[in-house]
């Protein structure tokens, strides 16, 4: 009886202690506190009635750390709360960071294929530059198959560079008579000029003349040397009149 009675005063008097001081400090105690106050008066509570006046004590430092207990997963779950922010913002960033990446890469590979295509313009004036030789039967302005052929890269070749223009200058062997050689070297840089017109070149970027045969390749004059003098002679040139090409025998 006596064990019980004092049981009963220790438990009051601490109930009474820890809710005072709980009413005390609501007000600048922060919500962690408060969590381990309520923690403490339960654990008093708790231990009194299992163990008496020992167990009340034994049940408030219980109770502190059941208090503790909440309000550390409360932290915990705001923490992992500003952590899956953080984390789905490095998502959203790494997905940026990627299309950036992307952009870059088809940057890089256009300007790649312009760079190809410049390339392979250059090559083609330069293969064009090498050696185009239209030349021609003797007696005749009739454009062979063949040259034809390399007439169509020149005309591709000018759509490519519309600042470029195309001299034509004629010439015939030195058979037959000055003027019908004249007459013949006329004909043979109308009958180019025409063929280009009809690929698509620009009347007024072709601009020709004729000589007869008053301007052989070699003093000698010979079979082979004659076939080289029945030609019709291409240079392409810029706008400042520089040459950009070629001589076609």
């Amino acid at each position: 009886m006596k064990k019980q009675l004092i049981s009963t005063l220790v438990i009051g008097a601490l109930v009474f202690s820890t809710q005072a001081a709980a009413e005390q400090n609501v007000e600048v105690e922060s919500s962690s506190n408060n969590e381990e106050l309520i923690g403490l008066t339960s654990g008093i509570v708790l231990g009194a009635v299992v163990g008496g006046p020992v167990g009340a004590i034994i049940g408030a430092f219980t109770g502190t750390l059941v208090g503790k207990s909440v309000g550390d997963d409360d932290t915990l779950k705001s923490q992992q709360a500003m952590l899956d922010e953080k984390e789905q913002q490095l998502i959203a960033l790494n997905q940026q960071n990627e299309s950036l990446v992307e952009l870059s890469e088809q940057y890089e590979q256009a300007q790649q294929q312009l760079a190809n295509l410049k390339m392979a313009q250059e090559q083609k004036l330069t293969e064009l530059a090498l050696g185009l030789n239209i030349q021609f039967k003797t007696g005749s302005s009739t454009i062979e198959p063949h040259f034809q052929s390399q007439l169509n890269d020149i005309a591709y070749a000018m759509s490519l560079s519309p600042e470029l223009t195309l001299d034509l200058t004629g010439y015939a062997d030195r058979r037959g008579d000055g003027d019908y050689n004249q007459a013949l070297s006329e004909q043979r840089v109308a009958e180019v000029k025409s063929y280009l017109i009809e690929q698509g070149v620009a009347e007024q970027r072709l601009h020709n003349q004729a000589f007869g045969d008053s301007s052989p390749l070699m003093a000698e004059q010979n079979f082979e040397n004659d076939f080289f003098d029945r030609r019709v002679t291409l240079k392409l040139q810029n706008q400042d009149g520089s040459l950009a090409a070629f001589s076609a025998k």
